[in-house]
């Protein structure tokens, strides 16, 4: 277990669609932790792309300054991969977000597991609907939501172009929305709901788990949870249970 300083100060880079949720436990944190967010396009963009602009951010990162960067991404498909820091560089064990919105690669497993062809929403994933342009979320149909084409396309062309659209998306069925532990956000659960019911999807709301970004911020940095990478060391798949390794 890599145990933190008392009060230390922190780089925290990390996906815009976590912005609510790692403010909130910045601003609850011991340490003091500055933050830089990323747009949630960078997904789309490849691995290769968006590897790189992770590592231009962390390059750029003044090394007497903090004691480690840590890293508000999950493996997301090796999008991190090949990734390499000055400072100790701290990144949760998780395979995409939705394992940081809901606590732990375990209940993410077990959600994933009871809940085949879910798509999922959160406040970020709400607010911050932009993507790349040409990516895949642009490609699936998922940059609007029905509320968003009513008000451009009237309601009967909505129905249509959902429909339409839809097509791109024959692997979902439902959409789940992880609800936040604070504030009240309750019109972008309805609006989730509202998609759901125009694409003829199942919906369900999951409560959200603060837990493993509460400890990315905070520290210690359990081994079993987290992932700290040694600078001389790249970050990389490690295709078994612990999500990524040190190479």
């Amino acid at each position: 277990m890599f145990i933190a300083a008392e009060t230390a100060r922190y780089k925290l880079i990390a996906c815009e669609i976590l912005y609510r949720e790692l403010c909130y436990c910045a601003a609850l944190s011991p340490n003091i932790v500055d933050l830089q967010f990323l747009p949630k396009g960078l997904h789309d963009l490849g691995e290769q792309k968006m590897a790189a602009r992770l590592q231009e951010a962390i390059d750029g990162v003044d090394r007497e300054r903090y004691q480690a960067i840590l890293l508000g991404y999950a493996l997301c498909n090796n999008g991190i991969r090949g990734l390499r820091s000055p400072l100790p560089l701290v990144v949760p064990r998780a395979h995409d977000c939705i394992t940081l919105l809901l606590g732990s690669k375990e209940r993410y497993q077990e959600v994933f597991h009871a809940n085949p062809g879910t798509y999922f929403e959160s406040t970020g994933w709400v607010e911050r609907n932009e993507a790349a342009e040409g990516g895949i979320s642009e490609q699936l149909g998922l940059r609007k939501s029905y509320e968003d084409y009513v008000r451009e396309y009237g309601e009967d062309n909505a129905k249509y172009l959902m429909e339409v659209l839809g097509d791109g998306l024959h692997n979902y069925s439902a959409y789940a929305y992880i609800a936040s532990s604070f504030g009240d956000f309750r019109h972008y659960e309805r609006r989730t709901e509202e998609d759901a019911q125009a694409r003829g999807w199942s919906f369900h709301r999951l409560e959200g788990d603060l837990g493993l970004l509460r400890r990315l911020v905070d520290g210690p940095w359990d081994a079993a949870d987290f992932l700290v990478v040694q600078p001389g060391r790249t970050i990389g798949p490690s295709h078994d249970a612990g999500v990524i390794r040190a190479e």
